[in-house]
């Protein structure tokens, strides 16, 4: 992990776990149906790398004999373990040090998650802990979900200011470490670990309101870090988009779409 201070990215997502559950997309079924695909069973154990809350976890209840959700943030874990129960359960562990024995699961998951691990050492680990045959995947969904090209056009506004400031706020642009999602699908094939890779497409749809659509905004670590160094920078903009939201879409409810990659490594 060279210097790489591994709390950094953890304490990223310190202080709004709730918000973060209440308004994150929950993970589509389609990836599990994927991977036992692959795998040509169902999954025994599984590996929810990066789990935050929880959310992505849930989707093995009942389809896998152990599903382990493993969170390094505190606080997300405390909010993922009110989910605990049945075939789920959490740990707290890392991507380079992940809390499980050898050859253990049949797939580990990063659920928007991949692009806060370095790839050299997880990629070491996930090979450690994957049975050969078994399936790693990132998945990521795009922003903003697909809704209304007004609503689109609002929060890319608000944060390609939000990465203006990531970018050249001295308090801010070394509070984390980011790897590029665009390079997922080149890292897992170049790291030696799998026999075969892909990128798989797909997208699924949920209802919102305009409160969640807010709240997606604020459930991104990059504008929450902001609000904790300098909320002054950003302030304006985020209460125009608050504005424009409400006044948009009033009190009822309507249907986002969130569009996903998948990309696969089997070992």
């Amino acid at each position: 992990m060279n210097n790489i201070n591994i709390n950094l990215n953890p304490d990223r997502f310190t202080g709004f776990s709730d918000t973060y559950d209440a308004a994150r997309p929950a993970m589509p079924v389609f990836p599990v149906e994927v991977i036992e695909k692959y795998l040509g069973r169902q999954a025994e154990n599984v590996i929810d790398l990066g789990c935050g809350t929880g959310l992505s976890t849930l989707v093995w209840k009942n389809r896998c004999d152990n599903a382990i959700g493993v969170e390094p943030s505190d606080d997300m874990r405390k909010e993922a373990e009110k989910k605990q129960g049945g075939n789920i359960c959490f740990m707290k562990g890392y991507s380079h040090e992940i809390p499980v024995g050898d050859a253990f699961a049949d797939a580990v998951v990063c659920s928007q998650s991949f692009h806060w691990m370095e790839p050299v050492a997880t990629f070491k680990e996930v090979s450690r802990v994957l049975k050969g045959g078994g399936v790693f995947a990132t998945v990521d969904c795009d922003w903003p979900p697909v809704c209304d090209w007004q609503t689109e056009k609002a929060y890319s506004e608000l944060f390609k200011k939000v990465k203006k400031i990531e970018a050249e706020h001295p308090d801010v642009k070394d509070t984390f470490v980011r790897y590029s999602k665009d390079k997922h699908l080149e890292n897992i094939r170049n790291s030696g670990h799998f026999t075969y890779v892909r990128e798989i497409v797909f997208s699924n749809s949920e209802k919102c309101t305009a409160a969640r659509m807010v709240n997606l905004a604020y459930s991104q670590g990059s504008l929450q870090t902001i609000l904790k160094k300098a909320p002054e920078l950003i302030e304006n903009e985020l209460e125009n988009f608050k504005k424009f939201v409400f006044d948009f879409y009033g009190d009822r409810e309507f249907e986002i779409r969130f569009s996903y990659r998948m990309r696969i490594g089997v070992k």
